[in-house]
């Protein structure tokens, strides 16, 4: 056999066997919303991870068809944003990170009939730690920054839609979120004039 031709053969059986970035599933308070921590190789030159892939998610028992990428930048330490969700039936699961600073990341569970009905929980993300939250369909979502200049990045499974956006107010007594101190000047016109829940058209129900 030709020399080159060993080569693509070794090659071509070390990508065979070569297994996949491991991922870490960490549950959390909330049953469906799961840290994720990626597999990170590093030497003195930098590091590589895995932040999505298929095989490993699906591993992992989480199975997600991602279709669309968005990504947010946060000048200021404080800026709060949230509660944010879309409505069926364009409702939306979220793999979200931070790419650079450090954000308090936070899930509710809006479905109504829930175990969990309007429980929470917020997990610190940063461009240090590398870990993810898996946030499924019929929970809001919304983050605080923990830093300045912080880069957001996220995965959805269905596409933004105008008419399904929706709000629940950050501060709403029923959820009780501690955003800790909230700067009502780094808020936006939208977040500020959300409705509470129980004025909300929010239309997620618990399905067992």
């Amino acid at each position: 056999m030709p020399f080159f031709r060993k080569e693509a053969a070794v090659l071509t059986k070390n990508c065979r066997e070569r297994k996949a970035f491991a991922m870490k599933k960490i549950e959390t308070g909330l049953p469906g919303v799961y840290v994720i921590e990626p597999q990170v190789i590093g030497d003195a030159r930098g590091y590589f991870m895995e932040t999505w892939s298929t095989r490993n998610f699906e591993e992992l028992g989480l199975h997600y068809d991602f279709v669309q990428d968005n990504q947010s930048y946060s000048s200021q330490k404080g800026i709060l944003r949230g509660i944010h969700f879309q409505n069926n039936p364009y409702s939306q699961a979220k793999l979200v990170r931070v790419n650079r600073g450090a954000v308090m990341d936070v899930a509710v569970d809006l479905r109504k009939g829930s175990p969990t009905y309007r429980k929470w929980v917020a997990v610190e993300l940063s461009g240090e730690n590398k870990r993810m939250l898996m946030i499924p369909r019929g929970f809001g979502h919304g983050f605080k920054t923990l830093t300045d200049d912080v880069e957001f990045i996220y995965k959805v499974d269905n596409l933004y839609n105008r008419e399904c956006d929706r709000g629940i107010r950050f501060n709403d007594p029923s959820i009780g979120v501690d955003w800790g101190e909230v700067r009502e000047e780094l808020l936006s016109p939208k977040d500020m004039n959300s409705p509470l829940l129980q004025d909300s058209d929010c239309n997620f129900v618990y399905e067992g």
